[in-house]
């Protein structure tokens, strides 16, 4: 739920929604960590129990990748779904991934606890719904270029459907610099706070 006006920062804060990824409660008194290897591959499932011996309390697995080079791996698709079963019951972890297309959820359906929007389908809004619809938790990343509003109304479409378990990732935005992939912007941690009761990973 988005909160308008922006509250006073002199103001009480919304208290945080909960958001349940398995046992993880995101939003909650308690740290949680989502780790994993960008995209899944051969050897996940060895990777997967090393995040979880260091003490990760949710899996990211990715077997669709969006790439900014179409010469880079793209991801195992469905192959790599067995392998995303063998992480969450070897590690007994919740297990996240991205769709890249509405068709891809169907397919992830039964394989994952939540689903991850990336930042490059921030604004693709049939896949939005489509997550929503789907009633796993949704995961919204943040935009390279989008303001704050944006990344909200993109939470929104997905609230539309009647899935209230959204949490929003800040994963960095794009800048003048080059020297660093990302820049972090912490400061979207205190105004959102304000703005709305979604909880809000880093």
């Amino acid at each position: 739920m988005v909160i308008e006006p922006l509250i006073s920062s002199a103001g009480p804060s919304p208290s945080t929604r909960r958001v349940s990824i398995g046992d993880a409660i995101v939003g909650g008194d308690a740290v949680q960590v989502i780790a994993g290897p960008c995209a899944v591959e051969s050897r996940y499932v060895d990777h997967a129990m090393a995040t979880a011996h260091a003490g990760a309390t949710a899996l990211r697995g990715c077997v669709f990748k969006p790439r900014t080079s179409p010469d880079s791996f793209q991801g195992m698709g469905a192959d790599g779904l067995p392998l995303l079963d063998a992480a969450r019951s070897t590690t007994g972890l919740p297990v996240i991934a991205e769709p890249l297309e509405v068709d891809d959820i169907a397919l992830l359906q039964g394989h994952v606890d939540a689903l991850m929007i990336g930042a490059r389908s921030m604004h693709n809004t049939p896949l939005l719904r489509a997550a929503g619809r789907s009633g796993l938790p949704v995961i919204v990343k943040r935009g390279m270029s989008a303001t704050y509003d944006e990344w909200l109304q993109a939470a929104r479409y997905v609230e539309q459907t009647g899935n209230t378990q959204v949490i929003l990732c800040e994963r960095g935005i794009r800048t003048f610099e080059t020297a660093t992939r990302n820049t972090l912007d912490v400061s979207a941690i205190a105004v959102l706070r304000g703005r709305t009761d979604l909880p809000i990973a880093v």
